[in-house]
């Protein structure tokens, strides 16, 4: 069975949401509409819709010129078993003393690793992308040098990879954290799945205003895998939210972007430790300067 995506770009967050919207409106309806920044420091949005049936390419004509986009890209989706397709494109990934692995590849985990379960059915955040795999390198290196613990989150959590790995290798209790209920959801569950229940609390929240949050400030170590905006508007406050010799770990930054993160964290008093790319991605690690 088909079904059908309608794309185009817009030239700003405003325009995109508003299109958006207005594809609700269209008969024969899309299942689903999306936006999405384009990760490539242009400042452009993807807009997205998604249909069962072949969508009136007339009226995706009309609102493409109200809006003042391009013309939607109409294409044809051959259905797909999504799970099993990501099943066979994601083996486990390595990250120094972390090993993080779907269900499928259980009897892959070697001796002396840490483990780390995520399931090919919820995978945004499985490490196989740089800014993960780059967040969980970084955590290794610190864990190298000596870092042993205390009040830990991950905010903008995901999957909560990274929560789950502070919490499997240290004593301390950690928070993960993500402004989409959805996003806690799949938390919870690899929570559960890893058996780190009561080890790492999983709350909806939106920068730091939540009071699980504030009750557990300052932190000894923040991770942020989100993205440049986000990150450079979180710097005030990420500043009072971490304790004197601290840490932060943040990622989804293009290797461009990641001067600009840079200067703004060290005028919100941090210093930076490491710097490491993969790829088109950069992690920075920082310190709070006393």
């Amino acid at each position: 069975m088909l079904s059908y995506s309608a794309l185009t770009v817009a030239a700003n967050e405003d325009i995109a949401a508003a299109l958006c919207e207005d594809l609700e409106a269209l008969m024969p309806e899309p299942t689903g509409t999306g936006i999405f920044e384009v990760e490539d420091g242009s400042g452009l949005w993807e807009v997205g819709a998604y249909f069962t049936e072949a969508p009136d390419a007339a009226g995706l004509a009309i609102l493409a010129s109200m809006h003042g986009v391009k013309d939607f890209l109409i294409s044809e989706i051959p259905e797909t078993d999504w799970v099993s397709h990501v099943r066979r494109e994601l083996a486990p990934v390595e990250a120094g003393r972390f090993f993080v692995y779907g269900s499928h590849d259980a009897d892959k985990v070697p001796a002396g690793r840490v483990p780390l379960l995520i399931e090919a059915a919820m995978a945004f955040g499985t490490g196989h992308h740089g800014t993960t795999l780059g967040c969980l390198r970084a955590f290794d290196r610190l864990l190298g040098e000596g870092f042993k613990g205390g009040s830990i989150i991950d905010v903008g959590c995901g999957t909560a990879v990274l929560a789950m790995a502070a919490a499997a290798v240290l004593p301390s209790k950690v928070l993960a954290s993500d402004i989409d209920p959805v996003a806690v959801d799949v938390a919870e569950a690899n929570v559960a799945a890893n058996g780190l229940t009561g080890k790492v609390e999983c709350v909806v929240a939106a920068g730091f205003d939540a009071p699980a949050l504030k009750e557990n400030a300052p932190y000894d170590l923040i991770f942020a895998n989100i993205l440049k905006g986000p990150l450079i508007g979180l710097a005030p406050e990420m500043g009072p939210a971490v304790k004197t010799g601290g840490y932060v770990i943040l990622s989804g930054i293009l290797n461009e972007q990641a001067d600009a993160v840079i200067d703004v964290y060290c005028a919100n008093g941090f210093n930076p430790v490491q710097r490491y790319s993969i790829v088109d991605w950069t992690t920075l690690t920082l310190s709070k300067m006393p």
